[in-house]
């Protein structure tokens, strides 16, 4: 069966009679608890524990070696950052908890929120932010966690979004559909996907980035990257354009429930933002989910685009990944490494490498279910088993947190210099 993360939720919720998470086209990954009874269904048999073997090297000599296990028994473990004194902090999303690591393995929860996800996080000069988002989308800040443990709010995210809309522009669905048969999608039959519509008021932050201007929130509801100043005011950096389309045939109308006379019709499936990073060229560095299965059923269609945060500039710097959920870039040369949820020849996970100025990823390291990725210090910290369910689809806690130290060409690399933490 075509994996769809609707069940899980990585964004998307019903509003004007249209669930759009309802259409098996944007795979969801978040959305916690109460929708995980669907994960099973979707996800089939959970894959192998994390950092199944050595690294593959690349061209340059490129490796890793063994994974060390620094945290596990997490929840939903979707979001993390590496801080000073190489703490690490880890959101809990479907358990609505943010978790630091210290050096010695000690765990605290330094955010609670019960009911809620908890998101996004990254640190800067001892501050860590991070955000809260209802289960329906109805509401979502970004906070931030001072070094003496206040914890206050700074930006108001869902009120941005449903005042500005940044992707209303985008069109999204059938591109070719003749009005005769866009006139058979009955809004009365759950649940409704309209054959064509522009990008709706939904939010989501995913994934974040401290800079010294202030915070990038990849919002993977409303498919822009944002920018928080220091006072909470929100703005648009850059919307990402619409997935190139994809015809459906016969097998997806029965999946989906479409009319069947939309057969050989092209269809453009919204982008979904993952994770946002700073390259050694000033750009910022996104990963994208391409809407629809994120597994391999349609191609690996997951991307890495980079924009230009003065312009909003977007461009498309490589293409070809399975559940592109996050990624890490050298400030030293510009290597990108993406998290694959769903990557690898078995569809478990892996960590690809793309080289600086190229647009063909290679494999790095089986790993399974990898969900956010940091580099630091010449390693890799991943969190891995992010969405695994128990036999009847509720989420387990069984994610990891790992380190896999990097040989050969980029070993001494690092994402970000420590004083930017």
């Amino acid at each position: 069966m075509t994996r769809t993360l609707h069940g899980t939720g990585l964004h998307g919720t019903a509003r004007h009679g249209t669930a759009r998470h309802g259409t098996g086209l944007r795979r969801r990954l978040l959305a916690g608890v109460a929708c995980a009874s669907l994960a099973v269904a979707f996800f089939g048999a959970t894959p192998a524990s994390a950092g199944q073997g050595s690294g593959r090297g690349d061209g340059d000599g490129e490796g890793t070696g063994a994974p060390v296990t620094l945290a596990e028994g997490l929840l939903g473990p979707l979001s993390l950052e590496v801080g000073r004194h190489n703490t690490v902090y880890v959101s809990q999303n479907f358990a609505g908890e943010l978790t630091r690591v210290a050096r010695d393995g000690t765990t605290a929860t330094i955010a609670s929120a019960p009911g809620d996800e908890i998101s996004a996080v990254t640190a800067r000069k001892g501050t860590v932010y991070y955000a809260r988002v209802a289960q329906d989308h109805s509401a979502a800040t970004l906070r931030s966690i001072a070094p003496d443990g206040t914890d206050a709010q700074l930006a108001d995210i869902w009120a941005y979004e449903n005042s500005a809309n940044p992707d209303q522009d985008n069109s999204y669905g059938f591109v070719d559909l003749d009005p005769a048969c866009a006139a058979q999608f009955d809004p009365a039959q759950p649940p409704f996907i309209p054959a064509a519509y522009t990008g709706v008021v939904d939010t989501h932050p995913y994934a974040s980035l401290a800079l010294w201007n202030g915070v990038y929130v990849a919002d993977a509801g409303g498919n822009a990257i944002l920018h928080v100043d220091w006072d909470g005011t929100v703005s648009t950096t850059a919307v990402l354009p619409p997935s190139d389309p994809i015809t459906i045939d016969a097998a997806m109308i029965a999946d989906i429930g479409f009319p069947a006379c939309a057969a050989g019709h092209d269809y453009r499936f919204e982008p979904v933002p993952t994770d946002v990073e700073l390259g050694p060229d000033g750009w910022l560095y996104v990963t994208s989910l391409p809407g629809g299965p994120e597994d391999a059923s349609l191609g690996a269609r997951g991307s890495v685009y980079r924009v230009d945060p003065d312009s909003g500039d977007v461009e498309l710097v490589a293409t070809g990944f399975v559940g592109a959920t996050g990624l890490a870039v050298s400030q030293d040369d510009g290597t990108i490494y993406v998290a694959e949820l769903f990557g690898g020849p078995d569809g478990t996970g892996q960590v690809s490498v793309l080289d600086s100025g190229s647009d063909t990823p290679s494999a790095l390291v089986a790993v399974s279910q990898p969900a956010a990725i940091e580099l630091r210090h010449g390693a890799l910290y991943l969190t891995t088993d992010a969405i695994s369910p128990d036999a009847n689809g509720a989420p387990t806690p069984v994610g990891k947190l790992v380190r896999i130290p990097l040989t050969g060409g980029h070993a001494a690399s690092d994402s970000l210099d420590d004083t930017t933490d």
